[in-house]
């Protein structure tokens, strides 16, 4: 899963609050349209009202989440073109983050990053889609995080608070697809222990392509 990192509790219960919302949207425990009320996610996230409807505001700041004309919080759809040029972006992005990342890995993160792969495979087996989805958005992370560029992955997080609600949505079109079935994440990882950070880098943006490729041909989005 994706971790949140140790350091953001020490804002307090608000910001263990966001860190927590925002680490629930990342690996798709909502979807397209869900609303968010903010006993439900005070009871989902086992704290008090009072840091939840903070969180809440500054998602919603943050265009992390929509708001209803009655001021409820909702997790917005994406568009086609807005599904397109979140993909422009993060084929920009996203390579840029594991280069700067892969010198920082150590054995300690090849260990975790090998356990990922061996989750999201056994997840897929069992047709947990969740679970694989949990395990995917780790593995990058992972390899994000290790870049030390805050700004950076604060830009690589905000798509993918647009992202993840989508790709749980259609969660069953990308695991019943080869690509789905067919992850670059081990190559990813065999690139990384061979220095060969060009390689890596093509094979995350393949498997960034190959992935929206597939939705954009078969997800239904709204106009």
């Amino acid at each position: 899963m994706y971790d949140v990192p140790a350091e953001s509790t020490s804002g307090g219960l608000e910001e263990l609050a966001y860190q927590r919302l925002k680490e629930a949207l990342l690996v798709g425990t909502y979807g397209q349209g869900d609303r968010l009320s903010i006993r439900g996610v005070s009871d989902s996230l086992d704290l008090s009202p009072m840091p939840c409807r903070a969180a809440i505001r500054r998602l919603v700041h943050e265009n992390a989440l929509d708001t209803t004309r009655a001021g409820t919080a909702i997790v917005p759809h994406l568009t086609r073109r807005g599904f397109e040029d979140l993909t422009l972006m993060r084929i920009r992005l996203e390579p840029l983050a594991l280069q700067l990342g892969a010198p920082n890995l150590t054995t300690e993160s090849f260990e975790r990053l090998g356990t990922l792969v061996r989750d999201h495979d056994i997840a897929r087996l069992a047709s947990d889609t969740l679970g694989a989805q949990q395990a995917d958005t780790a593995f990058l992370f992972e390899i994000y995080r290790a870049a030390a560029s805050p700004l950076l992955l604060r830009y690589i997080e905000g798509l993918w608070l647009r992202r993840s609600p989508l790709f749980w949505e259609a969660r069953w079109i990308v695991m019943g697809s080869s690509v789905g079935r067919v992850l670059r994440h081990q190559e990813i990882v065999d690139a990384l222990h061979a220095a060969d950070v060009e390689v890596a880098c093509e094979l995350l943006t393949e498997e960034i392509r190959a992935t929206a490729d597939l939705l954009l041909a078969e997800f239904d989005f709204r106009s």
